[in-house]
């Protein structure tokens, strides 16, 4: 395919990176490095009441962690099509350039109406079962009315001048052929008052200028496709492909928001979820292989992804699924793998202190004997952390259990008495010669091994359920173990 396919993601940053932008980010990012294409990040803030830095941040820094690399935008900037910010290239005067000349070939007008004005326009549109839109008030002002208007005060919008019949038509990647009616539409703001371009007018000048060749977005947007189609058209631009993308749903079946939970990138992060396993979810979400296929390794990801085969049905968010994706992919990394994601998952979290006196090694080891259960790096610290406890912190229904009943008490004060001092003399500390010891003890004993198990389980870890213990007890050392059992045999049995 062309090396010349351009694509954009194009985030406003009026807040965090959502699930739904960074499935667009991701099918532009995929559609790229699929045809060898360039991945160009843009930052649309022309919105100046709730566009801020620290929001442009946030998205820099998610696409960063879900390694969404572009080739151009912040921080790589080519001459060619600097700024990649709307706002920066608004003070530059790139788009009054285009403003002039739609208005000087008759395609846009002043428009001086007010805001209540224009509301009330809408509101006997309604009332007269008609679409609630402007009225063209402005449309054909003289010069002279024009004066007049400012004279009076009056600052202008600048509207395109939408024909009032035939339709626009074009081809999407996923939805087939679309058709608006003219009719329906209405002359839109193209530029604000103070001069700043709206989003519709704005992202036409850049994807033109860009040389974007693909427009890959939600299907939220597809109702601005026909308004940007005319403004392509009338500036005499050729358009770009467009591929709207389906809807994201929640549980309930009404579009993903914060209601269902979790939305924002950096949210997932911070419970733990793993970067590629967030991609490899979001990749499912309105796009599927032939064979249905789940897991993806990176490469894989790429090379099968089509835009062809994207639907248009929406897709439903299930949180289930992507909790079970992450845990395959934790359980496919290594150890060392596992401690570096644990380690940048507590830096991110702000807990250093949570792990600061953590071994790293007995870490590892203890990691290693959970490998299995953890499903999110935030499960780690609940699972491991009575490896680095000074002192055992007992649960009490299990030192009722095990210790305390009159059933057990008897037998675990036999076992963990005699077991100071002959695990103190035992050869090996490994786990395997640990089970001999313990076995043999019970057929000693002429008790069940799960009368040797279970209170010394507790006595170390305390709790009954946890890890192998005889890995657990090979983890801890000798010198740990018999302090552990020393001291419930000091709380329990003295």
């Amino acid at each position: 395919m062309s090396e010349n396919i351009r694509v954009r993601f194009a985030p406003s940053p009026t807040g965090d990176l959502h699930i739904g932008g960074v499935r667009t980010a991701l099918f532009n990012w995929l559609y790229a490095k699929k045809t060898g294409g360039t991945f160009i990040l843009r930052i649309e803030d022309t919105d100046e009441a709730r566009s801020t830095e620290e929001s442009t941040g946030i998205i820099i820094n998610a696409m960063k962690w879900l390694k969404l690399d572009w080739a151009e935008g912040p921080g790589n900037e080519p001459e060619k099509y600097a700024p990649y910010y709307q706002m920066k290239r608004k003070e530059l005067g790139i788009y009054q350039k285009y403003i002039d000349i739609l208005i000087e070939k008759g395609f846009a007008y002043k428009c001086y109406c007010t805001p209540e004005e224009v509301e009330q326009m809408r509101q006997r549109a309604t009332l007269a079962k008609l679409p609630p839109k402007y009225d063209g008030t402005c449309a054909n002002l003289t010069k002279e009315q024009q004066a007049q208007k400012e004279a009076e005060g009056r600052t202008a919008v600048i509207r395109f001048k939408m024909p009032k019949e035939g339709k626009v038509e074009f081809n999407d990647i996923v939805r087939g052929h679309v058709t608006f009616e003219n009719a329906l539409l209405d002359d839109f703001v193209l530029m604000k008052a103070n001069g700043v371009p709206t989003y519709n007018f704005a992202c036409v000048g850049d994807d033109y200028l860009m040389d974007i060749t693909h427009v890959v977005r939600g299907d939220d947007h597809i109702s601005n496709t026909p308004r940007q189609l005319h403004i392509f058209k009338a500036l005499g631009w050729k358009e770009p492909v467009f591929a709207h993308l389906s809807m994201i749903l929640g549980s309930d079946g009404a579009r993903l928001s914060k209601r269902h939970g979790h939305t924002s990138v950096l949210e997932y992060r911070r419970e733990g979820y793993l970067q590629d396993a967030l991609i490899n979810y979001l990749s499912l979400l309105g796009w599927s292989t032939a064979d249905s296929q789940q897991l993806f390794e990176h490469n894989e990801l790429i090379e099968k992804f089509s835009l062809e085969r994207c639907t248009s049905s929406p897709a439903t968010f299930d949180t289930a699924k992507l909790l079970w994706m992450n845990g395959e992919y934790i359980r496919k990394k290594s150890i060392d793998e596992i401690y570096d994601l644990f380690n940048d998952w507590i830096k991110f979290t702000n807990n250093e202190e949570l792990i600061k006196n953590w071994d790293k090694e007995v870490l590892k080891k203890a990691i290693a004997l959970e490998h299995e259960k953890i499903k999110l790096l935030k499960d780690i610290p609940s699972l491991v952390e009575f490896f680095f406890k000074e002192h055992v912190e007992f649960d009490q229904e299990a030192v009722n259990k095990v210790f305390l009943s009159d059933k057990n008490k008897d037998s675990a004060k036999l076992v963990l008495t005699e077991s100071i001092d002959r695990l103190a003399k035992e050869p090996s500390f490994a786990a395997d010669a640990l089970e001999l010891y313990a076995r043999n003890f019970a057929a000693e004993k002429a008790i069940k091994t799960g009368q040797v198990f279970h209170p010394i389980r507790v006595a170390v870890s305390g709790r009954t359920q946890g890890p192998s213990l005889f890995h657990m007890m090979e983890v801890f050392g000798r010198d740990e173990v018999i302090k552990r059992i020393k001291e419930c045999v000091d709380k329990y049995f003295k």
